[in-house]
């Protein structure tokens, strides 16, 4: 029986090259997401698709379970790719818009770490990714509610890691720069926004969903087992390069 993969967040488009390479690569797959409309087309690559939202409990447990039948009972590797983003500086930023981006981006990873971990425990092990931000260790104007968030998405995947070390769950994240995806466009909505982000990156390129996508795939399947609490920047060498 092939192993078995749950994509959290698989509405994005990182989230669908990577099933797509999960997919190529003979995995079985099943993915919660919430936009269904997004998600029709994986049906085709016979992928499992479970509508529901990554901050219901109930709607985790029903995809763990159906990602457990395909794979004689248990996950072999989960990612987690939900994701928002909003750039306010904090004194124009309401409290409850600041609450909103850690719910939906630290919250949802906290659960998706808890409930998926659990499984895996009684499985006997596992992978799993979250994914950062280059905000999240490196300061830039008017990402303070972001960084927030997926700075403690980074100390969380760290401190797991620590935690399962002994039982086999290997806990990694990647941290990407700007990204050509739908999210990413709300940071390019202009030629002058485009030309000042990509000023910044030392590659002077932004990131493809596919090249991110592999970071991730590489992580679930293929990295030694040795590799756990680290943070892949995927960044242009944004965080820890300058030229």
């Amino acid at each position: 029986m092939a192993e078995s993969y749950l994509i959290i967040g698989g509405s994005s488009d990182i989230a669908h090259d990577l099933i797509a390479q999960l997919c190529e690569s003979g995995k079985q797959v099943t993915t919660l997401a919430r936009d269904a409309s997004r998600v029709e087309s994986l049906k085709d690559l016979g992928v499992s698709v479970v509508i529901g939202d990554g901050l219901v409990e109930a709607d985790i447990a029903s995809a763990i379970e159906v990602a457990k039948q395909h794979g004689d009972g248990s996950i072999a590797g989960a990612a987690h790719l939900i994701g928002s983003i909003l750039l306010k500086p904090p004194h124009a930023l309401k409290l409850a818009d600041f609450e909103s981006v850690i719910q939906t981006n630290l919250t949802s990873a906290f659960l998706s770490l808890s409930m998926i971990s659990k499984s895996m425990l009684r499985s006997g092990g596992g992978r799993l990714v979250f994914t950062s931000s280059v905000a999240g260790s490196l300061g830039l104007v008017n990402h303070e509610a972001i960084a927030a968030a997926k700075g403690g998405i980074e100390a969380m995947v760290r401190s797991a890691a620590a935690t399962y070390a002994q039982r086999k769950i290997r806990v990694n994240a990647v941290a990407p720069g700007l990204t050509e995806t739908r999210l990413g466009a709300t940071v390019l909505k202009s030629d002058a926004m485009r030309e000042a982000a990509v000023s910044m990156i030392p590659m002077k390129r932004i990131n493809q969903p596919s090249e991110v996508a592999s970071a991730i795939f590489w992580l679930l399947t293929s990295a030694p087992d040795n590799f756990t609490g680290q943070v892949l920047n995927l960044d242009g060498g944004m965080a820890n390069v300058r030229n």
